[in-house]
Parts: structure tokens; C-alpha cells; sequence
């Protein structure tokens, strides 16, 4: 099946996931709007109000569906066997970088989509869909971690991406190299707070606890 081919009697959801990355190319010129839906709509061989219909009419949830394309396609180039050949460094680094080219030929597109999930009515949803992308890339890079750092890891990552991303809107370097400079610096300094935490962790594990110790002095071992 081509790609963007849909099914004889296709749901809203399977029309939301075809029409996504068509419309992120049309946001370019058309912005996140109905034009840009129609557009796509055509492209694809869907009626403009059923196309309308999957999007519920609002510009966040088609920057929502594009972004999680993204998504998809991440996992589709970067597959576990991949990933897993990898040192959990240059996993990270991979799946970032790899968001950065799916994204390339839309930059765009990108750069309206952030300004549109920087309007106050659009930060809760637009923090949600940060957390998504980054709670998604930690997982294909085998993250399992349920407890505390489950949280500290997805907030790390999701700031070093916001921050790379508003770097790579502006580059005019050769094969945006300065935003690959910029991601390997904010890398390093993720790979250090990593190192420290764990440092931290092992120093605790060896110091005297003192509600422990206020217990054995109240109930002694017999």
C-alpha cells in the first residue's frame, strides 16, 4: 500500500494519520489552517469536511497529529535492533537527530507550529505533546525506569529538545551543524547530570540513616 493510501472505508482516526504529514508539508505556505487541510485533502482523495472532522476544526490538534507522525516515523527509521547496538548516549543523540531530519524539508511548517504552541491557550496541550515525544523517545531507547527518574529523564529531554529545536529553526549552517554542535553540548551536559544523580544514589546508600538507627536504639534486636 502507498504511503498516505487509505483503506475502502477508512475511520477518522486512519484519515487523521494519512492527512498529518501532508498537511505539516501545505503548513509551509498554507499555515496550520483549513486551507492546508483542504489541500491535503485533495492530495489524498478525502472530502475537506471529513478531513475538517478528524481535526475536531482545531490548529493544535493538527500540529498534535503531525507531531506524533514524527513520531511514528522515528520508530519506523530507528528500529530496537538499531538502537540497542548503541551506548544509551548516542541512543539519545540518534533519536534527537533523527527528529531533526524527518523534520528538515518542514522547517517552515516547525517554526509556525511553535509559535502557534506558544500562544497561552495552546502551552498545557503543547506540554503534553512535548512530554509524549520525549517519554517515546526514551522508551525506544529501552528506558524502563518506574521510579523518580522515570519523571527527571522525560523533563530533561524534553527541555534539551524544545531548546535544540529553537536553534534548528535558524540554521543556516552546512547540514545544520551548529544545531548538531548545540545538541552534542546539551547532551554532554544531560550525560554529567546523569552521572552525578547516580553518584548521589550511591553515597546515600552508604550513609547511616538515623530514623534507623532512633529504631534500634527504641526496639533492639533480640
Amino acid at each position: 500500500m502507498p504511503e498516505n493510501a487509505l483503506p475502502a472505508d477508512p475511520t477518522l482516526d486512519e484519515i487523521r494519520v494519512a492527512l498529518a504529514p501532508v498537511i505539516g508539508r501545505h503548513a509551509g505556505f498554507d499555515g496550520w489552517s483549513d486551507a492546508a487541510v483542504h489541500a491535503a485533502a485533495d492530495e489524498v482523495g478525502v472530502d475537506r469536511d471529513v478531513a475538517l472532522l478528524a481535526f475536531k476544526g482545531k490548529t493544535i490538534d493538527l500540529i498534535d497529529a503531525w507531531v506524533e507522525g514524527i513520531d511514528l516515523e522515528l520508530a519506523r527509521r530507528l528500529p530496537a535492533d538499531m538502537l540497542n547496538a548503541m551506548k544509551i548516549r548516542d541512543r539519545i543523540t540518534a533519536l534527537v537527530a533523527t527528529r531533526l531530519e524527518i523534520m528538515a524539508p518542514d522547517r517552515e511548517s516547525l517554526r509556525r507550529a511553535l509559535a502557534i504552541m506558544a500562544m497561552p491557550q495552546n502551552v498545557a496541550k503543547a506540554a503534553k505533546i512535548g512530554w509524549r515525544s520525549a517519554d517515546r523517545m526514551w522508551r525506544l531507547a529501552g528506558d524502563t525506569a518506574s521510579d523518580f527518574n522515570h519523571y527527571t529523564k522525560r523533563l530533561t529531554l524534553s527541555a534539551v529538545y524544545a531548546s535544540t529545536l529553537s536553534v534548528f529553526v535558524n540554521d543556516d549552517s552546512d547540514n545544520f551543524s551548529d544545531t548538531r554542535a548545540f545538541l552534542d553540548r546539551r547532551i554532554e551536559n544531560v550525560m554529567q547530570f546523569e552521572k552525578a544523580k547516580f553518584q548521589a544514589k550511591k553515597r546515600t546508600e552508604y550513609t547511616p540513616s538515623l530514623s534507623r538507627f532512633i529504631g534500634r536504639l527504641r526496639y533492639p534486636a533480640r
